[in-house]
């Protein structure tokens, strides 16, 4: 007759035994107690580093530094970070660099009487998109643009308009 082989029940009983037994617990206290690290801990009693100090958690064993005390002492220790610019500050710093004035903004009609194709763009003639590219009525501005600039005082009006934040910074 063939030996019959033990029950899932029987197997494990017979090869695992409790992780935390009642003289372990008491040799973690004790080792705690005496100021040994976890990993010592661990090492000595036979289970790893996280066992000990999930135990140590659960049996509320601290080194005697409360989480607000660790809060309050940890934020003595980082440096304050700086306080942001004031906005008109930051207003004047980029008019400074970007040698923007409070001048008024040079305004002018948009003539519509003036459109021209590719082909009829001269150098000093605005070069501003009218409709898509690809459709029958597509075309440019072509009204007279200052010299050394792409599109006439109208178009640079909506082409070369202040960031949202300096908008923001004028307040």
């Amino acid at each position: 007759m063939p030996a019959l082989s033990p029950t899932y029940s029987q197997t494990s009983a017979q090869t695992s035994s409790p992780t935390w037994t009642d003289e372990r617990i008491a040799l973690l206290r004790q080792h705690f107690e005496a100021g040994l690290s976890c990993r010592e801990i661990a090492a000595d009693i036979g289970v790893s580093r996280n066992a000990v100090i999930g135990k140590l958690s659960r049996l509320n064993l601290t080194r005697g530094r409360t989480v607000d005390d660790r809060k309050t002492h940890d934020r003595g220790l980082a440096p304050g970070r700086a306080r942001r610019a004031v906005p008109r500050l930051q207003y004047e710093m980029l008019a400074t660099i970007y040698g923007e004035t409070d001048a008024p903004v040079v305004t002018g009609p948009i003539d519509e009487a003036n459109r021209c194709s590719l082909l009829e763009l001269s150098e000093n003639r605005c070069r501003w998109p009218i409709s898509s590219p690809g459709e029958d009525d597509f075309c440019f501005c072509g009204n007279a643009a200052p010299d050394g600039q792409s599109y006439c005082a109208g178009h640079s009006r909506l082409a070369y308009r202040p960031s949202s934040r300096i908008r923001a910074a004028r307040g």
